[in-house]
C-alpha cells in the first residue's frame, strides 16, 4: 500500500509580490510625515486618539487602519485624508508603470 498525495487536490500557489501592499505604503507615508514634522509617536497618538503601539504597527505595515483612523492620523499630522491617500497612490503608480502592472504566480 503506497501513500500518494491525492491528484485531485490543487497544488499550493504563492503569490510573487511584484508591488508593495497598500498598508505598507500607508505606514511609510505616515512615518515620513511624522518625522518631517519632528513629531514623536506619543505626540501624534495623543492628538489622533489611538495607541502608540497601534500607530507603530501601522507605520511598520503590520496593521491596516480603517478610513476613520487614517483621517484622524492625517489630521494629527496636519494633512488631509485626500492628501495622504493621494501620496500613497503616487507611490503605487511609479513602480507599476515600470513593471507593466503584471502579477505573476509561482508554484
Amino acid at each position: 500500500m503506497s501513500i500518494e498525495p491525492a491528484l485531485t487536490q490543487p497544488l499550493p500557489f504563492r503569490r510573487v509580490r511584484t508591488e508593495p501592499l497598500w498598508r505598507e505604503l500607508v505606514g511609510e507615508q505616515l512615518r515620513e510625515l511624522r518625522r518631517e514634522r519632528g513629531e514623536t509617536l506619543r505626540a501624534v497618538v495623543k492628538r489622533a486618539g489611538v495607541s502608540a503601539q497601534y500607530l507603530s504597527e501601522i507605520e511598520r505595515g503590520i496593521k491596516e487602519p480603517s478610513s476613520e483612523i487614517l483621517a484622524a492620523l492625517a489630521a494629527a499630522l496636519g494633512t488631509s485624508l485626500l492628501e495622504l491617500t493621494s501620496a500613497v497612490a503616487s507611490r503605487l503608480e511609479a513602480p507599476a508603470a515600470s513593471r507593466g502592472g503584471t502579477v505573476r504566480l509561482a508554484a
